[in-house]
């Protein structure tokens, strides 16, 4: 692992030394270039501190990254298929992935570079992975119809349930919460208590498939974003999750599907805003209550953008097929109009500022 990792740290900084060269024609030469972190699609990427990511995908590999560095940590590797999705325990160093190999493995960054508990029983692809609060329950959800409660430590299915055409696409849980949320290819939003392991709420069936879901820290609203094409059905919906099945707002811009959506930690005034991903190959940023889109950026021969992971209210990082992950950098741009100091309205700059 060793020389692995300083083959990475060396081209790494090769790619820093060369950043002020010409990028290629589909990124603007400012944006700096570092080692990719995987080889091949990135599926999902995900925060485990201030300055580390962890992402998996087609490689099969389970990637720690610091982001602020542009170097690799570790890359672990244990899977014998792509991985699907990546979550992490806040204030911890555990990470758990899920893959198309059926199992969710669990890795501590301290302990080495094996799975320290595995997780087996599904038997298709396991596409939701999410951790209680307490960092002691783990629900996963697969395409089997299955979404079943672990006990961590022992690394034992406590609960089990399948629900017929349940296919699974992503599990959150609510925070400070016993309620797990999560979207299904049957275009269902379900609601579990993880105490009973039953459906305490469902919402109304979009027309189309639910790729992805998201609570807000306080636990009040859920985002859901839909599969769709031509403009249709690749919409992103505002829950409220105190009102069952209420509807708050649609986010429509998207003209692929929109595969990922996340709530960005509230600016100092108190704002709120979501944040997409397409397949279109663009990121947009939404104000969550009126749902004007306040930016837009088009990643153009990025391919599908999967994967969004808010770093805090002025950044985030975005997983794609194509090109790797990205570092997104938002802030306020006055209106030239008026320039500064002299109380002009302010709108959102986004743009690409790394590249691995």
């Amino acid at each position: 692992m060793g020389k692995l990792q300083s083959k990475f740290r060396k081209r790494s900084d090769l790619y820093r030394a060369s950043q002020g060269e010409k990028a290629d024609n589909t990124f603007d030469s400012q944006v700096v270039q570092y080692e990719p972190a995987h080889q091949g699609s990135i599926n999902t990427v995900t925060n485990l501190s201030p300055d580390l990511c962890v992402s998996g995908g087609s490689d099969q590999a389970v990637v720690v990254y610091d982001w602020k560095q542009g170097r690799m940590c570790q890359s672990f590797q244990g899977h014998n298929r792509e991985v699907t999705k990546v979550v992490c325990y806040p204030g911890s160093t555990w990470i758990f992935s899920a893959s198309r190999d059926k199992t969710v493995l669990m890795w501590d960054l301290n302990q080495g570079d094996e799975p320290i508990q595995e997780f087996c029983g599904h038997e298709l692809v396991v596409n939701g992975v999410a951790i209680s609060p307490d960092g002691r329950k783990l629900c996963t959800g697969s395409r089997d119809n299955w979404m079943c409660l672990w006990d961590i430590e022992s690394a034992k299915c406590e609960h089990r349930r399948n629900i017929s055409r349940n296919l699974v696409t992503h599990v959150c849980w609510v925070p400070g919460s016993s309620s797990v949320a999560q979207t299904s290819e049957d275009k269902m939003i379900r609601v579990w208590d993880s105490r009973s392991w039953q459906v305490t709420n469902t919402f109304p069936a979009k027309q189309y498939i639910q790729t992805h879901c998201d609570v807000s820290p306080n636990g009040n609203y859920l985002v859901s974003s839909s599969n769709g094409f031509g403009g249709q059905g690749c919409e992103a919906t505002l829950w409220d999750l105190r009102q069952p099945g209420c509807k708050v707002v649609e986010y429509r811009g998207h003209q692929q599907t929109t595969a990922c959506c996340v709530f960005l930690p509230a600016l100092a005034d108190g704002t709120v805003r979501v944040a997409t991903s397409s397949h279109d190959s663009t990121i947009r940023i939404w104000d969550q209550n009126s749902a004007v889109c306040l930016a837009m950026l088009p990643l153009d021969g990025a391919g599908p953008l999967v994967s969004l992971s808010p770093i805090d209210c002025s950044s985030l990082l975005c997983a794609s097929f194509s090109c790797g992950l990205h570092q997104i950098q938002l802030g306020p741009v006055l209106n030239q109009a008026q320039g500064p100091g002299t109380g002009g309205t302010v709108g959102l700059d986004i743009k690409v500022v790394a590249r691995f």
